[in-house]
């Protein structure tokens, strides 16, 4: 789509959904959302598992707002919350769709003081130039990685014509080698579709090159479009010990509802923090109480330490 044509359908009027929040996140402290097409669905994917109603893909956005109205929005949203961390960048679909998100975000750094950005993004544009640049100005870039082949890609995000997997690993690695702030990778896991051992290790094989910041690994936890299912929390787990424990792998998601803590011996928890990295919430849901004492009885021994990763604290074998 042309300039010009992309001008003729920009939306003047005061969008009021555009600001949505403040959402309260352990990762992001208090988040005001921007929502960049806040009317109907406009992305490149079709994931089976999103939220959202099933809609055609699309190439570019048929509907733009222009950039004074977001920026409007955004000023009312910051004068009614003074203490937000982060202003996230979002969108009924992908919102590197939008044609003038390098402008908006020069425009959002003009007016948003302390208060930090970052953007959710399926990454699908990734190795556009142009994309690369206008994220580069972002203070934290989250993108989405669910498969790391092909069919994956087709059969889980339905992703638009033209739009390769290989491409998308290229563009992040040359991204990850411009940008100087925290990268951090999305895996969302659904049942059958990209949980086998084949996938896990391509997408290991990719994140050994890229060494994101961090990865949150995660599932279903809203009604999904389709027909689709959530893996639990031991399933979870399993799955980041296919990561090589040099990856810093955070589960994000935590059905703890039918896990009973066991009981770990020293050894045990030893051998179990060398092949992954756990949290809190991870010991919590895993050990007894015995056991968490012994937790800390290392700690204090210097059997291990607790490492912080872009706001997420780890115990970690020494």
């Amino acid at each position: 789509m042309s300039n010009e044509s992309k001008r003729s359908t920009l939306n003047t009027q005061r969008s009021p959904s555009v600001i949505f929040g403040p959402i309260y996140s352990r990762r992001f402290g208090k988040s005001l959302g921007v929502d960049l097409s806040p009317e109907r669905k406009q992305c490149n994917f079709d994931c089976l598992y999103c939220e959202l109603d099933p809609a055609k893909t699309m190439e570019a956005q048929a509907d733009v707002l222009a950039v004074e109205t977001i920026v409007s929005a955004i000023e009312e949203g910051l004068a009614e919350h003074r203490d937000i961390d982060f202003l996230t960048i979002t969108a009924n679909g992908e919102p590197t769709l939008y044609p003038y998100l390098s402008e908006l975000i020069d425009a959002i750094d003009t007016i948003k003081g302390r208060t930090k950005t970052l953007i959710l993004s399926n990454a699908s544009t990734i190795d556009d130039p142009t994309v690369q640049t206008a994220l580069c100005k972002l203070d934290e870039v989250k993108l989405s990685l669910d498969c790391a082949t092909q069919k994956c890609l087709k059969r889980l995000d339905r992703s638009h014509t033209g739009i390769e997997v290989e491409r998308i690993k290229s563009g992040m690695l040359a991204f990850g080698k411009k940008y100087d702030g925290p990268l951090i990778i999305e895996i969302l896991i659904v049942k059958t579709l990209n949980d086998s051992k084949e996938e896990i290790a391509n997408l290991n094989a990719f994140l050994l090159k890229l060494r994101p910041t961090r990865i949150d690994l995660g599932t279903i936890d809203r009604p999904p479009a389709f027909e689709v299912k959530a893996v639990d929390y031991e399933a979870l787990l399993h799955i980041s010990h296919l990561f090589d424990s040099t990856l810093p792998v955070y589960i994000a998601s935590r059905k703890k509802a039918d896990i009973d803590s066991g009981h770990y011996t020293y050894d045990e928890i030893l051998e179990t923090l060398s092949k992954r990295p756990l949290t809190q919430e991870d010991i919590e849901a895993l050990l007894d109480d015995e056991s968490q004492k012994r937790v800390e009885n290392l700690l204090h021994k210097k059997k291990i330490r607790i490492v912080e990763t872009n706001g997420i604290k780890f115990y970690k074998k020494i």
